[in-house]
């Protein structure tokens, strides 16, 4: 089934004061060239840090975000997010530098909000900055300093980075180049929701939604293994067609159809946010609902996450995007499995292998299930919990995908 691509559109926006406020979460107050295409090159669901254990507000410190790009180009920018934040957050300065290694950066280049430095999110919005003009290629990381002079509380954040950032002493340490001021390492990103990147030859986004598998928990930290990763590496080696840039919207613990105060809002109520406004979006993966099989307050069933995929479906394609079906792969002997779970697990899968429901099917469960037991993961590819898969199993996992539908 062809669908249409889509290239988001850039307009043109100045705001004049010191500090341009943004109050609504569709806000694009931009000002860049005239209807330069851009794809996301990195990307991170928000989620809320209420229920988050560490201290997760900041005052009067610098944060560096580090992020790995899945494409090239002369330019970014850059998508604020308060999504989840208890009052307005003021981001007083923000710079985008190419990282060198741990906290320490090449030279450093500001970001603006409507011309302006300082930018405040809305309780509850968004906010996009200025083009920086900065020459970044596929595989390089990204730091991007934001620098908090007044206390954020609760900042919203992406729980599981599977990456390092850092936190600095007190102060506006953003335009530094060495790390000798960030002290704290953080496993968290605070406030940054997407990297958009121009003035390259990628032909669109694709979007991986999903939960923890997606997300790239037991891939081992700093690795940049998680499966989207590693598709996006395979699409960059093949010669003679320009790569479409990959970006992971997977949250640890996320279900298709329910909200949870610590593993974010469901894959239906997040869809436009994170995949529907995606920047050059093209294509979804979808890898979703084992969470909502494994609740207890009471399980769902297979029809009703069908259901599910379904409204997501019809969503997607109402964008002009395509989206592929990922079977969920194997959990036996995982925490809370049950022969009723696997039952579901299977009438999902047959589903989702059906022609004529998604525009195509990743058979990831195929790719990692045990061919002496096919309702475990192969010994090789499990990170031990029997539910995640470790590195090797992502990378069987990625070279599943046919790289033709894209």
């Amino acid at each position: 089934m062809a669908r249409t691509s889509v290239l988001a559109k850039i307009g043109v926006g100045v705001v004049a004061g010191a500090v341009l406020v943004i109050g609504s979460t569709a806000a694009h107050a931009v000002t860049t060239t005239a209807a330069a295409p851009w794809v996301d090159g990195w990307a991170a669901s928000p989620q809320s840090s209420a229920k988050a254990t560490d201290t997760v507000s900041f005052a009067n410190q610098t944060l560096r975000l580090i992020v790995h790009l899945h494409t090239s180009g002369t330019m970014v920018r850059l998508r604020l997010s308060n999504t989840f934040g208890d009052r307005d957050v003021t981001i007083n300065r923000a710079t985008v530098a190419l990282r060198t290694s741990g906290a320490a950066v090449k030279s450093v280049h500001p970001a603006t909000f409507g011309g302006q430095t300082a930018v405040t999110l809305v309780k509850g919005t968004e906010a996009s900055s200025d083009l920086v003009h900065v020459p970044v290629s596929a595989g390089q990381d990204l730091a991007v300093s934001l620098y908090l002079k007044n206390p954020t509380g609760p900042a919203t954040y992406h729980r599981a980075a599977q990456q390092t950032s850092y936190v600095s002493v007190a102060g506006d340490h953003a335009r530094e180049t060495g790390a000798a001021s960030f002290t704290t390492t953080t496993g968290h990103w605070f406030l940054l929701d997407a990297v958009s990147v121009a003035g390259g030859t990628a032909p669109g986004t694709i979007v991986a939604l999903g939960d923890s598998i997606t997300d790239g928990s037991g891939s081992g930290g700093n690795a940049n293994r998680r499966w989207p990763d590693l598709l996006s590496v395979r699409l960059l080696a093949r010669p003679g067609t320009p790569a479409k840039s990959v970006v992971d919207e997977g949250i640890a613990g996320n279900r298709v159809l329910t909200d949870d105060p610590a593993n974010g809002v469901s894959a239906l109520h997040r869809l436009t946010r994170d995949v529907l406004v995606r920047r050059g979006l093209t294509d979804v993966i979808l890898l979703e609902g084992i969470n909502d099989l494994r609740s207890a307050s009471p399980p769902a069933t297979a029809d009703q996450i069908i259901a599910g995929y379904q409204q997501i479906i019809d969503r997607v394609h109402a964008k002009g995007a395509r989206i592929f079906g990922a079977t969920i792969t194997p959990v036996e002997g995982s925490a809370r499995y049950t022969a009723t779970m696997e039952a579901q697990r299977q009438k999902i899968n047959q589903w989702i292998r059906t022609p004529g429901h998604f525009d195509g099917v990743v058979d990831f469960a195929a790719a990692i299930q045990d061919p002496s037991d096919p309702l475990r993961i192969k010994p090789a590819d499990d990170s031990g919990d029997h539910l995640h898969p470790n590195a090797t199993g992502y990378q069987a996992m990625a070279d599943a995908i046919d790289l033709d539908l894209f």
